[in-house]
């Protein structure tokens, strides 16, 4: 267990991170921190904010639950520290990546997309191991590739009410940051072949 967390230390402490930021945000007015195209140029620092930033109680709750869920991933399969890096990176790129749609979302806060981002990361450094985790890996790419095809990010308006949930849903985070997280995934999976040769 101990040479599990050593591995995973720099995972875990950004899912700590991410966690400890969602709760501390809702001491400051969220037009403070999140994501406004019209200010990404002039406050790129919001890339980074945005994440911290909730709508609701049951908004933080579930990306609580989404980073816990990823820091027991991350432990399970020992994902090291160019894993972290790799999230890392791809944690501003997910709220860039909304500038696609800046016409319609004016506002965005939220950990979901750079929650979508962790699973892609994890998903590539899973399919760089032995068969066990390289099946492991594979199931839950299918099962992120069949919820982002559901969602349907690239088509219809850019928030939407979804049964159960108390605020509009934004898709396209969630699409960016999982791109997001297989680009900044791959050339971590590259580094780490080019080191090791």
């Amino acid at each position: 267990m101990n040479s599990a967390f050593g591995q995973a230390r720099a995972w875990l402490g950004l899912c700590v991170l991410l966690a400890a930021g969602g709760l501390l945000a809702g001491a400051l007015p969220s037009a403070v921190l999140d994501w406004q195209p019209g200010l990404a140029g002039e406050q790129p620092w919001r890339a980074w904010s945005a994440a911290f930033v909730h709508w609701s109680l049951l908004h933080l709750g579930a990306n609580l639950a989404g980073c816990a869920v990823l820091g027991a991933l991350g432990l399970s399969a020992r994902l090291g520290t160019p894993w972290a890096l790799a999230w890392f990176a791809a944690w501003p790129l997910t709220q860039w990546g909304l500038l696609l749609q800046q016409e319609e979302l004016l506002h965005f806060g939220g950990l979901s997309g750079v929650l979508h981002a962790g699973v892609a990361v994890a998903v590539i450094a899973l399919l760089q191991g032995p068969g066990r985790e390289r099946h492991i890996g594979l199931a839950i790419a299918a099962g992120l590739i069949t919820k982002l095809w559901l969602e349907q990010a690239w088509t219809g308006p850019a928030l939407r009410q979804v049964p159960g949930w108390d605020i509009a849903v934004a898709p396209f985070s969630h699409f960016s940051g999982a791109v997001a997280g297989g680009a900044c995934a791959m050339m971590a999976a590259w580094w780490t072949r080019v080191r090791t040769q």
